[in-house]
């Protein structure tokens, strides 16, 4: 059965985010509040916590994981960034937006796209989620939390233990999050010199970013 750490949103308890920190390091999987919805995160290195992530969800490895970093300076180490990406980049960091770029190797392969080499990169305005990051020690690999054969993501943490028990090693719950999904940008295309491409339009806004 999985663990079930309660925590404040505003103001989370370390000595709980350490011992689900904890679990991470022992290779399980955890279903975690962001500033979305609700999604399943792994440690990055750890391949067979990856396959466990991917088999809960119900995707292969052509669906795109994300990493969560803890700010922009993390994020530009997992990927190759240039100028005018890391100006837009800038922009939407921290906040509901999950960016495309090519991946650094420092992102180990098998967790890439396996064509295109790429990864989604993230950095979340969820306070919780933030200090668990920084308990953790680096960027997490994450997808959201939609379950096999639906096509919603899940937002109630009671809900999510009840449904993926056995599962999961654990559920932080920081209350009810957002039902609508990240703004998805695929920065890629900027490394030709053309503009890029908004993948889906979720919770934060284009506006912000400069693609209105």
């Amino acid at each position: 059965m999985s663990q079930y750490f309660e925590v404040h949103p505003d103001n989370p308890q370390v000595r709980l985010l350490k011992q689900a920190a904890n679990l991470l390091a022992k290779g399980g999987v955890l279903a975690v509040p962001t500033d979305s919805s609700y999604a399943l995160v792994c440690h990055l290195d750890d391949k067979a916590a990856a396959d466990r992530l991917r088999r809960i969800r119900g995707v292969d490895d052509k669906h795109h994981l994300t990493l969560l970093c803890r700010d922009l300076s993390e994020l530009a180490s997992y990927a190759r960034v240039d100028n005018r990406q890391y100006r837009l980049l800038k922009l939407g960091t921290p906040g509901a937006y999950t960016f495309i770029l090519e991946a650094s190797k420092e992102v180990p392969r098998r967790v890439s796209h396996p064509s295109r080499k790429t990864i989604g990169l993230r950095v979340p305005a969820h306070t919780a989620l933030q200090e668990l990051l920084v308990v953790h020690g680096g960027p997490l690999l994450a997808t959201t939390l939609i379950p096999p054969g639906e096509t919603e993501a899940l937002n109630d943490p009671q809900d999510i233990r009840e449904r993926f028990e056995h599962d999961l090693a654990g559920v932080i719950d920081a209350g009810a999050c957002a039902l609508e999904p990240t703004t998805v940008v695929d920065l890629t295309p900027m490394d030709k010199g053309e503009d890029p491409v908004v993948m889906r339009e979720g919770a934060g806004p284009l506006a912000a970013i400069g693609l209105a």
